[in-house]
């Protein structure tokens, strides 16, 4: 049996942005916090690097400032960028407040707590929980949420689209919640809110190698643009350059902490290969690093290319890098005598929905926060360690503006329960299965790290049939959470082609082989539904 959920605010997903701004709000008004699976399967929990932020006075915010406009290729909102920056220190001081287990600083230290390097960064500025800095905020936040009595977590709910006032009265505008599948149950429950947050996270799962988790398909982009939302530099997808590369090893991130702390890239034959890509060697931008091994593999016709930390002290190895050092050993590698095979892989979307500092959508009363959206603070490459922050900062900016509005917003009128009259189960459930296949793998082929136009155009007559498939499987079968994915993932997929297609040069994440030179004019790549 459907059931109606009415409350202030519905929190759409639960990593960090999500807890944090359903954190924010919970002294105040009554929270829905959905999660798809359980509360602690998004990305947030993989995340190992750290967050940064201006912390030693030997740093300062116009330094940070300026290492993420040049890691962003120019097309970093300035704006955004020290909104973001000039935040972030109260960012950390309200998850210390949390209790989030930072590393301690060294003991002839200053600082209380250990900050470290990575790639892009000029000072080091990550702060960190040892190399699981993300379980450790999950975590928190998790506790923390479970704990107070103004949140409701709901969890194996997916949510499918977002119930707009024109689903009600053709002239209102503006969003009231949203129809969700409960997995267990496999009906269609409505969740009613005076405010909708969009914290679903990125979309990485559209490619076949990811450091993401399954979750990680697009639903918050994807239900956005059909509820009418702009959405901006879709193309630029980054890849992370280090994945271990093993064949029971699924999307194990090997963190960019290695390479701060002065790990060396190599090739198979333990020579040395970044010094002749960049000068900063294994500490430039992603986009740099991972381009370079993709160009060594394809040179050599290489699986792989090795990480080596083994030159530094055991101790100090297993003390930075528990996790790393637990799970390579798991496969048989040990990091303090041998080097660690890897490969790039899918790890961050920096377009998204469009929003301003308040995390405000071109839709009323809906918001987005977190990979979910685009801020302008990543431009074409998103800087290490700035994404956590980003989900801090726009938390706490988006609940800032949800409270102002809090008792002047009424509650939102009856909406029409979810229509299941007009279709049937499923028996070719292997469509799912074999679309989703597809789809991945034509986009690892033709819209990965190196990008070409007949490359682009294969994959838009492939997207364009799929999307005539699904669409049609859609609209004669009873919904399923496979398929809710699939939809919103071919969607994303969509979107990213477009895009691609239409930014006619190379900037940082997008290197295409027929427009190698970058644009005098940096341009966001701004895609309006009503132009599709």
């Amino acid at each position: 049996m459907s059931q109606v959920f009415q409350h202030d605010v519905l929190v759409i997903g639960s990593g960090a942005a999500g807890l944090s701004l359903a954190l924010k709000l919970a002294d105040h008004c009554s929270i829905a916090v959905l999660s798809k699976s359980t509360i602690a399967d998004g990305s947030t929990r993989w995340a190992q690097g750290g967050i940064a932020a201006v912390l030693d006075n030997e740093d300062s915010v116009e330094s940070h400032v300026q290492d993420t406009l040049i890691a962003g290729g120019e097309l970093c909102h300035e704006e955004a960028v020290r909104f973001t920056v000039e935040n972030s220190k109260s960012s950390i001081d309200w998850l210390i407040q949390q209790g989030v287990p930072f590393t301690p600083s060294e003991e002839d230290s200053e600082l209380p707590y250990h900050l470290t390097r990575e790639g892009g960064h000029s000072h080091r500025r990550i702060i960190h929980a040892a190399d699981a800095t993300g379980l450790a905020v999950s975590s928190t936040l998790t506790e923390q949420a479970l704990n107070h009595p103004n949140i409701d977590i709901f969890t194996y709910k997916m949510a499918i689209d977002l119930i707009t006032r024109r689903k009600i009265d053709s002239t209102g505008h503006g969003c009231i919640g949203a129809y969700v599948l409960d997995c267990k149950t496999e009906h269609v429950d409505v969740f009613k809110a005076k405010f909708v947050v969009l914290a679903t996270g990125g979309a990485s799962k559209v490619y076949l190698y990811t450091s993401n988790p399954d979750g990680s398909s697009g639903d918050g982009i994807a239900m956005a643009w059909r509820a009418g939302c702009r959405v901006a530099n879709m193309e630029f997808n980054q890849f992370h350059p280090t994945c271990l590369y093993h064949p029971q090893a699924k999307s194990f991130l090997i963190t960019e902490a290695l390479r701060g702390e002065g790990a060396i890239l190599r090739l198979p034959d333990g020579s040395r290969f970044m010094p002749r890509f960049d000068e900063r060697a294994e500490l430039a931008p992603r986009d740099v690093v991972a381009r370079a091994i993709d160009h060594e593999m394809k040179r050599l016709g290489s699986d792989c290319v090795y990480l080596d930390i083994s030159h530094k002290p055991a101790d100090f190895i297993i003390s930075h890098f528990p996790t790393v050092y637990e799970r390579c050993l798991e496969f048989g590698i040990d990091i303090t005598k041998d080097s660690i095979p890897v490969v790039p892989a899918a790890h961050y979307t920096c377009g998204g929905i469009i929003v301003n500092t308040k995390g405000q959508t071109d839709l009323p009363k809906l918001y987005a926060i977190g990979e979910a959206s685009f801020t302008g603070l990543h431009g074409a490459n998103r800087m290490a360690s700035n994404s956590l922050l980003e989900c801090l900062v726009y938390a706490d900016s988006a609940a800032a503006d949800i409270l102002a509005q809090l008792n002047s917003t009424p509650v939102p009128p009856d909406a029409p329960e979810w229509d299941e009259s007009q279709v049937t189960d499923s028996d070719e459930d292997v469509v799912i299965s074999h679309n989703w296949d597809e789809l991945r793998r034509f986009m690892w082929d033709y819209v990965g790290i190196v990008r070409t136009n007949k490359r682009l155009q294969r994959a838009k007559h492939r997207i364009d049939l799929l999307n005539n498939e699904i669409g049609e499987y859609y609209s004669n079968y009873k919904v399923s959470g496979d398929l809710i994915e699939l939809r919103n993932l071919s969607l994303v997929a969509d979107l990213i082609i477009r895009s691609a297609l239409m930014r006619k040069e190379s900037r940082g994440l997008h290197y295409t082989l027929d427009y190698p030179e970058m644009s005098t004019d940096p341009r966001d790549t701004i895609l309006t539904p009503d132009q599709w």
